[in-house]
């Protein structure tokens, strides 16, 4: 499973045009589904469930055969597929496939950072002296929201509190 930044406000663009299962139908073979969801298949790819969850997000699962590399034909469908997968992704996220690259780095770099923030706080408290049971509270209470947002793959939602956690004991 597979999840990708959307540019804003494309998924309601999408809406008024048939939504994601709509569009998924101009690439897609077997495409069943409404709105915001669908499952489908095409060529190599046997099965295909995407969606647009509550973050606005999609969220595509994606399940392949593997091509005989010795078939020219077969070679030419797993080809095809994959134009159809990539043209789909431009389509469906608003981002060409350099950008959806760049935003999964931005996405990693975000968890990255709030689990660092998380490690250097409880180290921070563990070591200080001087910190007051509040303070503390205060923290741990941040701590844990961290963890929910990241556990929610909110990660830019938890960068932002880390570096108020940060502020907090620095």
């Amino acid at each position: 499973m597979e999840t990708f930044e959307v540019k804003r406000g494309l998924a309601k663009k999408l809406a008024t045009e048939g939504g994601l299962a709509g569009l998924a139908g101009k690439h897609f073979d077997n495409v069943d589904g409404s709105g915001d969801a669908f499952t489908g298949s095409h060529g190599i790819m046997t099965n295909i469930n995407a969606e647009y969850n509550s973050m606005g997000k999609l969220v595509v699962d994606v399940h392949q055969e593997r091509p005989d590399f010795d078939d020219p034909d077969a070679m030419e469908v797993a080809m095809d597929s994959r134009r159809r997968w990539s043209a789909f992704l431009d389509e469906a996220t608003g981002y060409s496939a350099k950008q959806r690259g760049d935003k999964a780095k931005e996405f990693a770099k975000k968890a990255s950072k709030a689990k660092s923030g998380i490690s250097q706080a409880r180290k921070l408290m563990e070591m200080s002296t001087n910190l007051s049971d509040e303070v503390k509270a205060e923290a741990e209470s941040m701590i844990e929201e961290i963890q929910t947002a990241l556990d929610a793959g909110d990660n830019t939602k938890a960068a932002g509190r880390a570096e108020k956690l940060g502020k907090l004991l620095g």
